[in-house]
């Protein structure tokens, strides 16, 4: 099963200069809750901009980067494809697992048809950016769970986690 898991502002915005626009505690809070234990996917840009491999995560790097994979080449923590059909062989053979892909543009895109549950952040705001959630047909997805919260001392921005599940997925 594929995962989408990102967040967004009021233009479907999620990307300024390699990182995100904003700054929103409890979203990084929600990020780790949905992808512990799951692998994440992510394309090389999206890496380098983690502060580091994340604990208790398999990173899944789809690059054109020989040398990028020579690196990680003994971190146990990642694996690293030099194309899509790579990471395709991959998904087929681990389909039975949740796999969180976390962006860019490019993993959004080569997903969009394959991805089976969205987990979208969507901010109250409107930010500086250069980068924008490609766009996805909400109308093969069921919103199955909404939360909508205020902005607090620590969240300076409303936001609200909705999660959806793709029609022909949806068994209940």
């Amino acid at each position: 099963m594929i995962t989408f898991v990102w967040a967004e502002d009021k233009k479907h915005q999620i990307g300024y200069q390699g990182h995100l626009p904003w700054f929103l505690p409890a979203d990084l809070k929600y990020f780790k809750k949905e992808t512990m234990g799951h692998p994440i996917l992510m394309g090389r840009k999206t890496f380098d901009s983690l502060p580091r491999v994340l604990p208790g995560r398999l990173h899944l790097v789809l690059t054109r980067s020989q040398e990028f994979k020579d690196k990680y080449r003994d971190n146990q923590q990642v694996i690293v494809f030099l194309n899509q059909e790579e990471l395709f062989t991959y998904l087929k053979k681990h389909q039975n697992e949740d796999i969180c892909a976390i962006g860019g543009v490019s993993i959004f895109k080569i997903l969009r048809d394959k991805v089976d549950c969205l987990k979208r952040t969507v901010i109250d705001a409107s930010f500086k950016a250069d980068t924008e959630m490609p766009q996805i047909d909400y109308s093969q997805f069921n919103l199955v769970k909404e939360e909508n919260h205020e902005a607090d001392n620590k969240n300076e921005y409303a936001y609200s986690f909705l999660t959806y599940v793709r029609k022909d997925k949806d068994h209940g």
